[in-house]
């Protein structure tokens, strides 16, 4: 008898990653086993909605959204202390995150990659300073409009998202390495007199 997740396609990333990448990335790091390769351990979106305290739909319509894009149900994020002067309660609804993991991060990362990033207008890389010293990088999607999941017209505002991609890898340059690997476009960086 053949079970729901053997008949299950493994994402193509992921695969990618278990086949060619992985070898590659222990010779060019010059890693003692393959054990210790960097690899993702969870992608974490976060749709923060300001409108949230006047407006009870934008915060149902982000959560809808969020949950569009990830494929995942998104959670409610409430404010954690009061601060007068954004008019914001402790405990008031102030955004929406979801946390993928397994197939359904290999499948985000890889239309983040090959679909939503290339719709970016003026895109030029994405910029290889925003690790944050652990390997781990984070970048913020100013529209949520270049997934193709989401119906221009059905949208209520155009907001924006902040994606962290957590790895396994104990610094930044082995983090680059892994996630320029998995295909994200990094900018090249500068050399000094260049125009």
């Amino acid at each position: 008898m053949v079970t729901a997740t053997q008949t299950a396609q493994r994402p193509r990333l992921k695969e990618r990653y278990d086949e060619e990448l992985r070898a590659r990335l222990k010779e060019e790091l010059g890693l003692s086993s393959v054990m210790r390769v960097p690899r993702l351990t969870k992608i974490t979106l976060n749709m923060g909605v300001g409108d949230a305290k006047v407006e009870a739909k934008a915060l149902d319509s982000a959560i809808e959204e969020l949950t569009t894009i990830a494929g995942q149900r998104a959670h409610v994020r409430k404010a954690r202390k009061s601060i007068a002067s954004f008019k914001v309660r402790e405990g008031m609804p102030v955004g929406a995150r979801v946390t993928l993991r397994g197939a359904y991060m290999w499948d985000f990362l890889d239309r983040l990659v090959s679909i939503a990033l290339p719709r970016i207008r003026d895109f030029r890389g994405l910029n290889p300073g925003s690790f944050d010293g652990r390997g781990n990088f984070s970048l913020g999607i100013r529209e949520q409009i270049i997934f193709p999941e989401i119906d221009y017209d059905q949208i209520q505002s155009i907001r924006g998202l902040d994606v962290t991609i957590t790895t396994t890898a104990p610094n930044d340059e082995q983090g680059l390495a892994l996630l320029r690997g998995l295909g994200m476009p990094f900018a090249q960086e500068r050399v000094e007199g260049e125009a």
